[in-house]
């Protein structure tokens, strides 16, 4: 009797094991949608009033100037070239913790690019993921976003990107690890997480937040970015742009949050951040941000962003612990003040030869004011990864709305790691509101992975 009552227990623990299992898988895979936040959604033909296509502040009447506006919201541009590379020719490296993935060519060319597609091909591979031959695309390509993008939007940019010049190359072949190399697990992956369906607008919005919304979750994608991910790397919209990576560079929290999000920002912070890279006291777009300023939201229509300052703004606060409330008041101009020559004496020798010309002892350049570090987050940032990137890479900035563009040169072949950790803590310790942490290792991996 007492074998049975021991094999029961097993069995029993053996059970509850796997309802727990399940439980914390369920949990894994259903997260809320990207509006769920807003209440109830009706179909497009529902709602009164159409926030597709392109804006009416769009002036151009030319179909292929539509697509292009719609291509250019999506940026497709940047992740579809190559450092250096022609216009829409694939190749640009995304390096993943499971390997690098290389975007493909979607220029005309037919061999090598999507020449050959046809409609059907190219609107089942924005809204479900599948390529022309079946393969199943990796999630780098946004598809579970742009699956919100109506077919008529979708077949204009496909009409715009077929006028481009054709480019005839290979991208390099994708180095996942196993079992990430696997194509085929994108189908359970898209079964998760792609819904598949259409943009359905929230009834009791206006058409402006409405537009935003499209505009943020469909075309920009820009959750993709600034929210989180679960363990299977689906939006974890729990935490609803709570913060998370852009190709290594950390991208900040979006919400309302008052200290860790944008919910101290005034609307013409945001719009300005958005059309020109920058906002008084708020700092300056660099890394993958401000590719995204060049390259797609400095060429929308003030109504477009407009309505995706509206939408944004109305998402609910979610705290980011690590990032503590910005300081907004420029340092002193002693150079010895504050992070001092005996806290760390070879950040302030790197800081004072290279840095200061630029961004000042204060923080703060009249002549070059996207060089300015009071309000910047990224120099708020206790990790320093952001600092160090840009330190490592170099940076640009759009310095006005005639397309100016301010440079920060790379340094990362002139100094070492200890040297970029050193210059780097020294920077966030001088202008930031914590003290920074990086080391010579953190450094070193991001050079490796970035």
């Amino acid at each position: 009797m007492k074998g049975v009552s021991g094999n029961r227990r097993l069995f029993a623990v053996i059970g509850i094991a796997i309802v727990i299992g399940f439980a914390v898988l369920a949990w894994a895979a259903i997260r809320p949608g990207p509006m769920d936040f807003a209440g109830a959604t009706v179909a497009l033909s529902d709602y009164d009033g159409d926030m597709t296509g392109v804006p009416e502040d769009f002036q151009s009447t030319d179909p292929i100037a539509r697509g292009g506006y719609l291509a250019d919201a999506a940026d497709c541009l940047a992740c579809h070239t190559a450092e250096g590379g022609e216009a829409f020719a694939g190749g640009r490296a995304f390096v993943t913790d499971f390997g690098t993935i290389y975007s493909t060519n979607i220029s005309p060319d037919v061999e090598t690019g999507i020449g050959g597609w046809s409609d059907a091909d190219f609107v089942r591979a924005v809204h479900e993921g599948v390529s022309r031959n079946g393969d199943w695309l990796y999630p780098a390509f946004p598809y579970a976003a742009y699956t919100y993008l109506t077919e008529s939007d979708v077949l204009a940019i496909k009409e715009f990107l077929f006028v481009q010049p054709p480019v005839r190359r290979v991208p390099p072949d994708n180095t996942l690890r196993f079992p990430y190399n696997q194509r085929w697990l994108m189908r359970f992956w898209a079964m998760l997480y792609n819904p598949n369906e259409r943009f359905r607008p929230v009834a009791d919005r206006s058409l402006a937040w409405n537009r935003g919304a499209y505009m943020v979750e469909a075309l920009g994608h820009c959750g993709d970015c600034h929210t989180p991910r679960t363990p299977l790397q689906s939006l974890d919209n729990r935490r609803k742009f709570g913060g998370g990576l852009a190709e290594g560079w950390r991208a900040y929290n979006l919400s309302s949050h008052e200290s860790s999000g944008i919910g101290s920002w005034s609307a013409d912070d945001f719009e300005s951040y958005l059309k020109t890279g920058r906002a008084e006291n708020r700092g300056s777009a660099f890394g993958p941000m401000a590719e995204a300023v060049h390259l797609s939201f400095k060429r929308m229509t003030d109504s477009d962003i407009g309505a995706i300052v509206e939408y944004v703004r109305s998402v609910p606060p979610v705290e980011t612990p690590d990032l503590p409330t910005v300081r907004m008041q420029p340092a002193a101009p002693d150079p010895l003040a504050g992070a001092s020559a005996d806290d760390n004496p070879r950040g302030l020798e790197i800081y004072s030869a290279a840095c200061a010309g630029c961004h000042g002892w204060t923080g703060e350049n009249d002549l070059v004011p996207h060089s300015t570090f009071t309000g910047s987050r990224a120099v708020n940032d206790p990790t320093a990864t952001n600092v160090a990137l840009a330190t490592i890479h170099g940076a640009s900035s759009l310095a006005s709305p005639d397309g100016a563009v301010a440079m920060m040169p790379a340094f990362g072949e002139i100094y070492s790691d200890d040297d970029i950790a050193a210059v780097s803590n020294y920077v966030v310790a001088r202008f930031g509101a914590s003290p920074p942490a990086i080391t010579a290792e953190d450094v070193a991996r991001l050079r490796e992975t970035h």
